[in-house]
């Protein structure tokens, strides 16, 4: 199966099981960022569709005095990390998207990761628009980030098809392990 047919495909099952409202634990994910971060910076997604939620992950993040931060994505179809905290307002992106209001870039030292597929060598398969894998060959050259993918166990696959563009992550982290 190509990417196109896999992200159809899968996309039709994940949301069936959003609506059972499967939840990746906040603590789980919390604990491997404090092993795992250099700082306190981490890069979060505002959940879409029938994308895991980040909320309350993001509020836990907040209490334990770490910097979240958003992504927007430019004229130019670049990403970028804003600071964002929960009781701030957001605003639509042309792709439907809720972006934060441009305010202090942060490169973070963590990205949370959303995605459709991922399999056992830590390859994910996004949504199409590369704009993850762009973000991270960009930030790489700068610091060394953690890349931390969410997903459902079954949203594992046997093989995601790559190219010599897309970025693997360090951990996928689902409702029943961690992927490393």
């Amino acid at each position: 199966m190509n990417k196109f047919q896999l992200r159809k495909k899968i996309s039709k099952i994940r949301s069936k099981f959003a609506r059972k409202k499967i939840k990746v634990k906040s603590e789980t994910i919390i604990k491997l960022i404090e092993q795992k971060s250099p700082n306190k910076k981490v890069g979060l997604y505002y959940p879409f569709g029938d994308e895991l939620s980040t909320l309350e992950l993001m509020d836990q993040l907040i209490k334990k005095n770490f910097i979240i931060s958003l992504p927007i994505i430019n004229d130019k179809f670049e990403m970028s990390f804003y600071r964002w905290n929960l009781n701030e307002p957001l605003t639509i992106n042309r792709f439907g998207i809720l972006e934060p209001f441009r305010g202090k870039k942060i490169i973070p030292s963590t990205l949370i990761i959303p995605m459709l597929a991922f399999d056992s060598n830590l390859n994910r398969l996004g949504y199409g628009g590369g704009f993850y894998d762009r973000f991270i060959q960009k930030i790489e050259k700068q610091n060394n980030c953690v890349k931390i993918g969410l997903a459902l166990s079954f949203q594992k696959i046997n093989k995601v098809p790559v190219d010599k563009y897309d970025k693997k992550m360090d951990f996928i982290i689902t409702e029943k392990r961690i992927y490393k």
